[in-house]
């Protein structure tokens, strides 16, 4: 299999930074939008590459894994512009999905999910704005963390739109998410305990495939401290319209954020890509305000639900990875339906942790675990303890590489 961590980084400018640290002994990857000194981003598109400067030093991110012990591997293939959640880039091709051959890895951080799927690094670091480190980590099978909103410095990083862009990274092990979270967090407060509310949304649950959905609810009762489930409903209007508003704010920020490049430069963008960015352009100022006070009250309500306590339970994404090559239109409605979920997190600026637990249709589909505001550490080690309590057939569905 080809390599997915390319374009390489000369190993003697890694090797270099690398230092003592409680992460000495694991290797990383980062996606292709976090500055490490001497390299100039693609951002997954040739043209953002051909029109912008190696970078002077490293992304924060970046740096506190190295200055932490670990071992910088390479840049990872990312969808143009982080604007795709499945992975397919016309102008670098699509990285393999070790857990799901002949499916897509999921975007728009594919190729960090592919190098941790593959057992090529042990971490990989990817950004989530709209779910773009918790989609692929559920249709590779891995693990896969969005912190709250801020809880990471973005300094270095490729902005999509600020109001959801977080740095997220992905991991074989929910071990391993909680070691390099202990590093990345820039407060990295453990109140300890545990969460006394599980709250499982009936509109979450509903949007996912009958197979997923019924898949993870047979591992819910194996993992032990997700004992005590209780039903609720989070919104009258449906999550469609969450993703809507979700959809909206982002939309404008994106071209807010870009649109001055894309009208100097005029970049080739794939199909799919190309339109969205069109679309965002048409994003009024007026919609833009309305749905950010939404987004503030929507944002209000899930921290009031949760406090420090509460955890909502949740498919990760409605369905197991489609098949490489799907028609546009069908990808698009796939895409519809997986905002529906991944808005939650976003629109709260919670964090989510996504964890390997079951399988549909002979696909990996993540279960995803989302807390309250700077909830970060306790859900982390939360997940690293139901991974611990699993029996092992179950902890194998999460660490099929050893």
């Amino acid at each position: 299999m080809q390599p997915v961590c390319t374009p390489w980084i000369r190993e003697g400018t890694m090797a270099e930074h690398a230092k003592a640290g409680p992460l000495q002994g694991l290797t990383f990857a980062v996606k292709d939008v976090f500055a490490v000194a001497d390299h100039t981003n693609t951002a997954g598109n040739p043209d953002w590459l051909r029109t912008h400067l190696p970078a002077v030093k490293h992304a924060a991110a970046v740096e506190r894994l190295l200055g932490s012990g670990a071992k910088l591997r390479g840049m990872t293939h990312t969808d143009e512009l982080m604007f795709s959640l499945n992975g397919e880039n016309v102008h670098y091709g699509t990285p393999p999905n070790p857990n799901a051959p002949g499916h897509i890895p999921g975007g728009s951080s594919s190729g960090s999910a592919s190098a941790v799927a593959s057992g090529e690094v042990d971490v990989a670091l990817g950004t989530d704005t709209a779910g773009s480190v918790r989609i692929p980590s559920s249709f590779c099978g891995i693990c896969g963390f969005r912190p709250t909103h801020g809880g990471v410095s973005m300094d270095g990083v490729i902005p999509l739109a600020p109001a959801f862009d977080t740095v997220g990274w992905m991991a074989r092990r929910a071990s391993t998410l909680l070691q390099a979270g202990r590093v990345l967090l820039e407060e990295p407060l453990d109140a300890g305990g545990g969460f006394t509310r599980m709250l499982l949304p009936a509109e979450a649950w509903a949007a996912a495939e009958p197979s997923c959905a019924e898949s993870l609810r047979g591992v819910l009762e194996a993992a032990g401290p997700l004992g005590g489930l209780e039903p609720i409903r989070l919104t009258e209007g449906g999550l469609a319209e969450w993703a809507g508003i979700f959809r909206t704010v982002q939309g404008y920020e994106i071209w807010s954020a870009h649109g001055e490049w894309i009208m100097e430069h005029q970049p080739r963008f794939g199909p799919g890509i190309a339109e969205r960015f069109a679309w965002t352009a048409t994003v009024a100022e007026g919609a833009f305000w309305a749905a950010s006070q939404r987004q503030q009250a929507i944002a209000a309500q899930l921290a009031s639900l949760l406090g420090s306590e509460g955890v909502l339970v949740i498919p990760t994404a409605p369905c197991g990875a489609p098949k490489i090559g799907l028609p546009g239109e069908e990808i698009e409605m796939t895409r519809t339906r997986i905002m529906q979920l991944s808005c939650i997190a976003g629109l709260g600026g919670l964090p989510q942790v996504t964890l390997p637990l079951a399988k549909a249709g002979g696909l990996p589909v993540g279960l995803s675990l989302i807390a309250g505001r700077g909830q970060d550490l306790k859900l982390l080690r939360w997940a690293a303890d139901i991974e611990a309590s699993m029996q092992p057939a179950a902890a194998a569905m999460i660490n099929p590489i050893q």
